[in-house]
């Protein structure tokens, strides 16, 4: 037979098996969405227009160090860029997975020599080899694996993007907290300075023997709580730098400033859309159903071990010494189980069972995510709430710590009530500045809880 006939000969094999793989059965159930209790609308919150979700939130505070900033960690911060060497990888297993669906070819050289002493002749022969395999499909293994290797590299995309959402929220809360703690710090070091006047006049009256050394000694106290506090605050601030530092990729270093924790923006009103939207844009629940969907198609895979599997391969040489000899063959395969000590069944019920908790991880993903938005919703609510209760308690106590300096330098009352209501006025600045802060984060929170802010490009 010549040369060019055994090519169609093999050519013909393999597209007729290569059809048969394409238009053979595939084994297991198609992947459907699992059913989950939906509530009309969040607890906390009426229906809203759901845009801003959508929205990169953090510019809308208008402070553009904080915009530079979050900018700059999605940029530079190591654990996204191990993210993306993930789903890199997750990438090139798919592609190892969807090798199998086409035929394998390999090449090799093989060469031999013989010397015949009676005839005194040195023979010898040199071949070129081409040798093609080729799985056919037929149950839809390879198919299934391969779907399956396409919803893992999808579920790493989701935690990607999770996992940037996550970084923004911290690096917003992480500079909300450093703004607030340097508010903290100047006004410690106010207060600090007001109570070293109150002590120097004290000393005086002290000298002057109008007053007893434990009024003294009281604002002596005054002024270390005082001292303490800025020591206290300075040591956060560095440590929230430091943590800032390593969002950025960066060792410890000073972080740059932007608007005053007062100046921020406090946006009006905060959208949270429908409980539904949370199955379309929260990162984890969609990994979670990615994962869930290629573990199905694992299912299919396993029970397809259970019937026979035919491998097509075909073996090509030709003598390079003799280009004129030529050979060729063609085989097929059928392989199937007869007794594996229900290795094959066990295999199956294990692929099933972990399904079934991974479909447990996404309704339980979903029930934590109607959890941290309605948290978020009342968290916004009550801490705008009580930031302004806390900025009316900080007017009074700052009104009330003034006149009762008036009345104790009058001679009508003791240093104990001056002492008291200057330390309330300090508490209470303190607090109005943290409840602000808390205010903002509760925002920072809410988007986060919401899935959105933040689209992959």
């Amino acid at each position: 037979m010549k040369k060019s006939s055994y090519i169609k000969i093999l050519i013909f094999s393999l597209l007729v098996l290569g059809l048969l793989g394409v238009s053979s059965c595939k084994i297991g159930e198609s992947y459907r969405r699992p059913e989950i209790a939906v509530p009309e609308t969040f607890r906390n919150e009426q229906i809203r227009d759901s845009s801003f979700a959508r929205l990169p939130w953090w510019k809308l505070f208008n402070d553009p160090v904080l915009v530079n900033l979050i900018d700059s960690v999605l940029v530079n911060n190591k654990d996204l860029k191990q993210a993306i060497a993930t789903i890199d990888e997750a990438g090139a297993l798919v592609g190892i997975v969807r090798s199998d669906l086409y035929p394998g070819i390999n090449y090799g050289t093989s060469g031999s020599g013989s010397y015949n002493t009676a005839e005194g002749k040195v023979s010898g022969s040199v071949q070129l080899g081409l040798n093609v395999s080729y799985q056919v499909d037929l149950w839809g293994r390879i198919r299934n694996l391969s779907e399956a290797a396409l919803q893992q590299y999808l579920a790493t995309e989701e935690a990607y993007r999770g996992l940037t959402i996550a970084l923004i929220s911290t690096a917003a809360n992480s500079y909300f907290t450093l703004r607030d703690l340097d508010n903290r710090l100047n006004i410690a070091e106010k207060t600090a300075k007001n109570f070293r006047e109150n002590l120097d006049v004290m000393q005086a009256k002290f000298n002057a023997g109008l007053i007893s050394e434990v009024d003294l000694t009281q604002a002596k106290i005054q002024v270390s709580e005082a001292k303490t506090a800025i020591a206290v605050f300075k040591r956060n601030r560095n440590q929230v730098e430091n943590a800032i530092s390593i969002l950025l990729g960066k060792p410890p270093m000073q972080i740059p400033r932007g608007l005053p924790l007062t100046d921020q923006i406090s946006l009006p009103e905060m959208p949270s859309g429908l409980p539904s939207d949370l199955l379309h844009r929260r990162p984890d629940i969609l990994a979670a159903e990615r994962q869930l969907h290629a573990q199905t198609l694992k299912i299919g895979a396993a029970e397809a071990l259970r019937y026979p599997q035919i491998t097509l391969s075909s073996n090509m040489a030709v003598e390079l010494i003799n280009p004129s000899l030529f050979f060729a063959d063609l085989s097929a395969q059928l392989l199937g189980p007869v007794f594996n000590g229900k290795r094959i069944e066990k295999n199956i019920e294990a692929e099933k069972a972990r399904t079934e908790g991974l479909l447990q991880n996404y309704q339980n993903k979903f029930l934590t995510a109607l959890k941290e938005v309605e948290d978020a919703l009342i968290a916004v609510k009550t801490y705008r709430e009580e930031f302004l209760l806390r900025k009316e308690q900080m007017e009074m106590a700052q009104k009330a710590a003034q006149l009762s300096w008036v009345r104790y330098d009058g001679g009508m009352t003791s240093y104990l009530e001056v002492l008291a209501l200057q330390t309330s006025q300090f508490n209470a600045e303190l607090k109005a500045s943290e409840a602000l802060m808390l205010e903002l984060s509760s925002i920072v929170n809410l988007y986060q809880a919401l899935g959105g802010g933040w689209l992959p490009e």
